[in-house]
C-alpha cells in the first residue's frame, strides 16, 4: 500500500490502483497516523486531534468506528492491508513503508538534476492539502514545504552548473515571486540571469531584494549576496557561461493527454533508464509501448537530451535504420565521405551523453539489433530505450514487459473506478462525449468492455471514439463484431493504429506460414492452455510457441501451477477468422480434454485431490468449449464429481441433459437425478429408483440418495443408500450420509459409529473432501453431547480444509456451524460476524443449503442479541421457505422455535405458542427428537398457564436426559428465564412438584397438556 501526502491525501495499492478513503474524519485519522507513521499515537491524542472540544458522547467508540472504517477501506482495495493499522497500547500505529514524503527525502539527498527533478515531481500540491488546517499536521506540512523549497534551490544550482542558465532562470522567476525575501533563491537567480547574458535583470533583482529587506524588515542583504552583486558589477569572468560542447536536443512530442494507469511503470522505468544501457519495452500491439516509452524518456535529463526515432515508416527488413537515426539527429553527409551510415552515426554519438529511443523495432529487428550492438560498444554515453513486439536479443538487454491495464473484476462502481483500464476508457469517452460519466448506470458495461478488450489501451481508446454515436451499452453489444466496430477516423493517428485489425495484422504479416498456422490453432483454446495441450492439439513444438511469445502474440503466464499460453481475446478473434482446419482442430481439442477429465475423475477422490481440482479449475473454459464441440455426455459424466465439488449444479444439469449411447445414458442417470434434486426440482420416487437401478451399489446411486437427504426425504434416502458399496470410497460416503440421517434422528450411537468409521476410511484414501464430510458429523455429535469446545475445534479444522480446497459452499457451511456454536456459548458478536461471512459467501456462490444455515445463524444471533425485528425478518423468511417445500424441510423445526421465542419476546405469546406447536408437530413427523425438545421448551415459554409450563419443562428435561442432549449455555439461559418466571408464579414447592409430574410424561403426552 502506498500513501501520498505531498498534495491532497492519496492512497494507492501496490499496483497503482487508487483507494477510496471515505469520510472527512477517516481521512483526518489517516493523516494523523501518517504524520506519525510507524509510531504509536495514543487514543487520547487522536480523539483530541479529530474532535477537539467537540468530542462525541462516546469518543473511544467513535474512534474505534473510524479505525474500523479505515481498515475496511484499505482491506477492500488490497486484501490483508487492514493489518497495516495496528492496535497497540495506548492507541494505534500505522505501518507505512511507501510514503511519497519518504521517497522525496531520499531523492533530495542527491545532487544530480535527474534525482532532484524526480523528487519535485512527487508533489501534487501543498503537503496534506485537504487537511492542512488541522493543527496536528501543521508542523509536518511546514517542514515539508521548507524541504521542497530547499530542493528547488539545489536543483537550480545544479542546472546552472550544467550550463542550463535560461531554464534555471525561468524556473526561479516564479519561485522568487512567491518567496521574495529568500536570499538563497535570489543568489542562484542572479548567477543564472548573468550567465544567460541578462545582466540588467540580475541587477534589478538584487535591487528589488535590497529594497524589500529594508522596507519590510529593516535589514540589508547578507554579505554573500553583496559580494555576488559586486562581482556582477565588475563582470567577473568566473560568472560567465561555459561554452557548450554540443547542442542539447529533446525530440519528444508534446504530451496531448494524460497517461492513465502507468504510474507504477513510470516510477520503475525512471529509475531503470539511467542505470541500464539497453531497455526494451515488449508487448502486444496496442498495449501502449510507445506512449509509455515517450513518457518514461520525458523524465530523463541526460546532458545531450533525448532523441526519439520512429522506425514504423521503414519497410519490413529495411537495412536503413542508421540513416533514420542520422536524419533525426540532422547529421548531414558531406560530399565525398566514404564512411558507412553506421560509422557516421557512431562518430556523431561517440562523445555524446543521450538517451536514444527507438520506437517500433519489430519489423526491422535484425538491423536494429546490429546497430544497437555497435552503439553500446563504441558510444559509451548513449543509452537505448527500444519498443518492440519481440526482443532485440542482445547481451545486456533488459526486457520490460508492458502488460495490459488492469481490468475490473466485477461491475461494482468503486471496483470499476479503481481499474486502470476503466479510468482510461472513461477519460477518453468523456473527451468524445462531454456528458459521459462512470457511475452506477455505466459501470457494469464499462467493466464488461474492459474485460472483453483485455485492458488493451489502443482497443479501449478506439472503443471510446464510438461512445458518442452508440453509447457505452451500444459499444458493448457490438463487441462480437469488434473488427468493424473498433476503428477511428482521427487524422493524426498512424494508419497501422486506426483499426484493431491493422494493429494485429501488422504482427500477423511478419510471421511465416508455419507460425501463422500454429497461432490460428491456438485460438481454439479458451483462457489459455498448457504447453502439452498446445503441442498435441496444434501439432507444434515449444520452439514455435517460444517464437510467438517473443513476438508478443502469445502471452506466457508462468503461474505456480505451471506455465500457460494465452491469446488476448482480440488476437484470438482475429486468428479464428484465419483458421483453415477448424473442425479437425476442435475435434482434437474435445478429445484431449475428455481424456483429461477422465484421468482427473478418480484423482478427485484421493490424496492428489487438491492438485487435480486446481488442474480442472484452470481448464474450466476449455472443458466448456470441449463440451460444445464433441465432448458430449461422456465428458459430462467425467466432470460430474468435479462440478459437485465446485457447487456448479446448474452447469452439471445442463451438460448431463444431452444425449448419448445407452451405456452413457445408464451411467449418467443417477447423476442427472441427483443434480436435479440438489437444484430443488421435484423428482418422483419411482424416477429416482429407476435412475439408480442399473448400479445400486455404485457412486452414482450414493450421489442420488445423498441428494434426497438435502431434499428432506430421509426415508427414501435411507432405502436407496447402497447397503453393499462397490468400493471403499463409496462405503465411506454412504457412512457419512448415514451419520447425517442419524444426527437428525438424535441416534447418537449410529452417528458416532458411522461418522468415525467414515472419517477413518476417507483418511486412509487421502480424500480431504470426504474427511471434511465425516468430520462435520463428528463435530455434530460433540455439539449434541454439549462438548462445544471440541465441536468448535473440529469445525475450525473443517473450515481450514474447505478453504484450502476452495470448496466455497462448504466453507459457508463450516462458518455457519461455528456461528451456531458461538450462539450456543453466548458469544453473540462473534456469531453475528461468522454468520454474516457465511451468508455473503453463500449468496455469492448461489449455494442454497449454505444460505439457509447462514440465515438461520443470523436469526439466532440477532434474537439472542436483542435485535428482535432483524431476527423475525431472517427467521420468517426461512419459515416460509421451509413450509413451501414438498416435504417439511429439516431446518424448519428449529427455525419455528427461534421465531416463536422472538415473537414471544416481542409481546405476542399466543402467536409464539402456535409456532412452537407447529415446530413440535413437524419434528415429530420427521422423527427429530432434539428439535421436539426445543419445541417443548418453547411452548413452556409462551403458554399462559403456569402449571402447564412447569409440566412442559419437566417433560423437556427428562427427554434431554434420556437422549443425552444437555442444554448448551444459551439454551440453558432460555430454560432458566422461563423457570424463574414460572417458579415465581407458582412458588418453589408447587413448581417442583409439577416439574416432577412432567418428567413422567412422554413428549407427545406433554404436548397434549395444551
Amino acid at each position: 500500500m502506498q500513501f501520498g501526502v505531498l498534495g491532497p491525501l492519496a492512497v494507492t495499492t501496490d499496483v497503482g490502483e487508487p483507494v477510496v478513503v471515505p469520510g472527512a474524519k477517516v481521512r483526518a485519522l489517516l493523516a494523523d497516523l501518517l504524520t506519525n507513521r510507524n509510531q504509536v499515537v495514543s487514543a487520547d491524542r487522536l480523539i483530541d486531534d479529530l474532535w477537539g472540544d467537540d468530542s462525541p458522547a462516546n469518543p473511544t467508540g467513535a474512534l474505534q468506528v473510524r479505525v474500523s472504517q479505515l481498515r475496511k477501506a484499505l482491506n477492500d482495495a488490497e486484501p490483508g492491508a487492514r493489518d497495516l493499522v495496528e492496535s497497540r497500547a495506548p492507541g494505534y500505529l500505522l505501518r507505512a513503508d511507501a510514503v511519497d514524503a519518504d521517497r522525496f527525502a531520499e531523492l533530495a539527498r542527491h545532487a544530480d538534476v535527474g534525482r532532484l527533478t524526480e523528487a519535485l515531481a512527487l508533489w501534487r500540491g501543498e503537503a496534506y492539502a485537504d487537511v492542512a488546517d488541522a493543527e496536528f499536521v501543521r508542523a509536518e506540512a511546514t517542514r515539508l514545504a521548507e524541504q521542497r523549497l530547499a530542493v528547488h534551490e539545489r536543483l537550480a544550482e545544479a542546472r546552472v552548473a550544467r550550463g542550463e542558465h535560461d531554464l534555471a532562470a525561468a524556473d526561479l522567476a516564479e519561485l522568487v515571486a512567491r518567496h521574495p525575501l529568500h536570499e538563497g533563491l535570489r543568489a542562484v537567480q542572479l548567477r543564472a540571469l548573468y550567465a544567460a547574458g541578462r545582466q540588467s535583470e540580475a541587477l534589478d533583482s538584487y535591487t528589488d531584494l535590497r529594497d524589500r529587506l529594508a522596507d519590510e524588515l529593516g535589514l540589508d542583504p547578507g554579505p554573500e549576496l553583496v559580494a555576488l552583486h559586486r562581482r556582477i558589477l565588475e563582470q567577473d569572468a568566473g560568472l560567465s557561461a561555459p561554452p557548450k560542447a554540443a547542442i542539447i536536443r529533446n525530440s519528444l512530442p508534446a504530451q496531448l493527454n494524460e497517461l492513465v494507469g502507468r504510474a507504477e511503470a513510470l516510477t520503475e522505468l525512471r529509475a531503470l533508464l539511467p542505470a541500464q544501457r539497453l531497455v526494451t519495452l515488449v508487448g502486444p500491439g496496442g498495449v501502449g509501448k510507445t506512449r509509455l516509452a515517450t513518457e518514461a524518456a520525458r523524465t530523463q535529463s541526460p546532458p545531450d537530451g533525448v532523441l526519439l526515432v520512429e522506425l514504423a515508416p521503414l519497410p519490413a527488413g529495411d537495412p536503413g535504420v542508421a540513416e533514420q537515426v542520422l536524419g533525426a539527429l540532422d547529421v548531414r553527409e558531406a560530399a565525398g565521405a566514404s564512411l558507412s551510415p553506421t560509422d557516421r552515426l557512431v562518430t556523431a554519438l561517440r562523445q555524446r551523453h543521450l538517451l536514444l529511443v527507438l520506437d517500433n523495432c519489430e519489423h526491422v529487428v535484425e538491423p536494429v539489433a546490429a546497430l544497437v550492438a555497435r552503439l553500446l560498444r563504441d558510444a559509451p554515453g548513449v543509452n537505448v530505450l527500444a519498443t518492440s513486439r519481440e526482443p532485440l536479443g542482445l547481451t545486456g538487454e533488459l526486457l520490460w514487459d508492458v502488460p495490459p491495464l488492469s481490468v475490473p473484476s466485477d461491475g461494482d462502481p468503486d471496483a470499476v473506478r479503481r481499474s486502470a483500464a476503466a479510468r482510461l476508457f472513461a477519460a477518453r469517452a468523456a473527451a468524445q462525449q462531454r456528458g459521459f460519466r462512470l457511475d452506477e448506470r455505466t459501470a457494469p458495461a464499462v467493466a464488461q468492455l474492459c474485460r472483453r478488450l483485455d485492458g488493451l489501451p489502443l482497443a479501449l481508446e478506439l472503443a471510446a471514439t464510438r461512445v458518442r454515436a452508440l453509447g457505452v451499452h451500444g459499444v458493448v453489444e457490438r463487441l462480437d463484431d469488434r473488427f468493424r466496430l473498433l476503428s477511428t477516423q482521427q487524422r493524426d493517428v498512424p494508419p497501422r493504429q486506426r483499426t484493431l485489425t491493422a494493429v494485429i495484422g501488422w504482427s500477423w504479416d511478419l510471421l511465416d506460414e508455419a507460425d501463422r498456422r500454429v497461432l490460428a490453432r491456438l485460438a481454439v483454446f479458451r483462457d489459455g492452455c498448457t504447453p502439452e495441450a498446445a503441442e498435441q492439439i496444434c501439432r507444434t513444438d515449444l520452439d514455435a510457441l517460444a517464437r510467438l511469445v517473443d513476438r508478443s502474440l502469445v502471452v506466457l503466464d508462468d503461474s505456480p501451477e505451471g506455465p500457460r499460453y494465452r491469446l488476448l481475446e482480440s488476437v484470438a478473434a482475429f486468428c479464428l477468422d484465419r483458421l483453415a482446419d477448424a473442425d479437425e482442430v476442435r475435434a482434437r481439442h474435445a478429445a484431449y480434454y475428455t481424456a483429461l477429465a477422465e484421468r482427473a475423475d478418480p484423482e478427485l477422490r484421493g490424496p492428489d485431490q487438491r492438485r487435480w481440482l486446481a488442474v480442472l479449475d484452470a481448464e474450466t473454459a476449455n472443458l466448456r468449449a470441449a463440451l460444445a464441440h464433441g465432448g458430449g455426455l461422456r465428458l459430462a459424466v467425467a466432470l460430474s464429481w468435479y462440478w459437485y465439488l465446485r457447487g456448479r449444479l446448474t452447469e452439471a444439469g445442463r451438460a448431463l441433459a444431452v444425449g448419448g449411447d445407452p451405456e452413457q445414458q445408464r451411467t449418467a442417470a443417477p447423476w442427472r437425478v441427483g443434480f436435479a434434486l440438489l437444484r430443488g426440482a421435484a423428482v418422483a420416487a419411482a424416477d429416482v429408483r429407476a435412475a439408480v437401478a442399473a448400479e445400486p451399489a455404485g457412486r452414482g446411486a450414493w450421489f442420488a440418495a445423498n441428494a434426497l437427504i438435502d431434499n428432506s426425504d430421509l426415508t427414501l434416502a435411507a432405502e436407496l443408500l447402497p447397503s453393499t458399496a462397490a468400493d471403499t470410497w463409496t462405503e465411506a460416503a454412504v457412512l457419512a450420509s448415514r451419520a447425517k440421517i442419524a444426527h437428525v434422528a438424535g441416534d447418537q450411537a449410529t452417528l458416532e459409529r458411522a461418522a468415525t468409521r467414515s472419517a477413518a476410511l476417507f483418511a486412509d484414501l487421502g480424500d480431504r473432501w470426504g474427511r471434511l464430510q465425516a468430520t462435520e458429523w463428528v463435530g455434530g455429535l460433540a455439539e449434541l453431547r454439549g462438548d462445544h469446545e471440541r465441536a468448535a475445534a473440529l469445525h475450525a479444522e473443517g473450515l481450514r480444509w474447505a478453504e484450502e480446497l476452495r470448496l466455497w459452499p462448504q466453507v459457508g457451511t463450516e462458518l455457519s456451524w461455528l456461528a451456531w456454536l458461538a450462539v450456543q456459548t453466548r458469544d453473540y458478536p462473534q456469531a453475528r460476524e461468522l454468520a454474516e461471512r457465511a451468508y455473503h459467501l453463500a449468496v455469492e456462490q448461489d449455494a442454497p443449503g449454505a444460505l439457509i444455515f447462514a440465515e438461520l445463524s443470523l436469526g439466532l444471533a440477532a434474537r439472542r442479541d436483542g435485535k428482535l425485528d432483524l431476527a423475525v425478518t431472517h427467521l420468517g423468511n426461512l419459515a416460509e421457505r421451509g413450509r413451501a417445500e414438498a416435504q417439511p424441510a429439516l431446518y424448519l423445526p428449529p427455525v419455528l422455535v427461534e421465531l416463536g421465542h422472538a415473537v414471544e419476546q416481542g409481546g405476542d405469546p399466543d402467536a409464539a405458542l402456535a409456532l412452537h406447536v407447529e415446530a413440535f408437530e413437524t419434528a415429530e413427523a420427521m422423527a427429530a427428537p432434539r428439535d421436539a425438545i426445543f419445541a417443548l421448551e418453547g411452548m413452556a415459554s409462551a403458554v399462559r398457564v403456569p402449571e402447564v409450563a412447569a409440566r412442559l419443562l419437566g417433560a423437556a428435561a427428562a427427554a434431554r436426559l434420556e437422549s443425552e442432549a444437555p442444554c448448551a449455555p444459551a439454551e440453558r439461559d432460555e430454560v432458566d428465564r422461563v423457570t424463574q418466571r414460572v417458579r415465581a408464579e407458582l412458588g418453589s414447592e408447587r413448581f417442583d412438584a409439577l416439574v416432577n409430574e412432567g418428567a413422567k410424561l412422554s413428549p407427545g403426552e406433554a404436548r397434549a397438556q395444551l
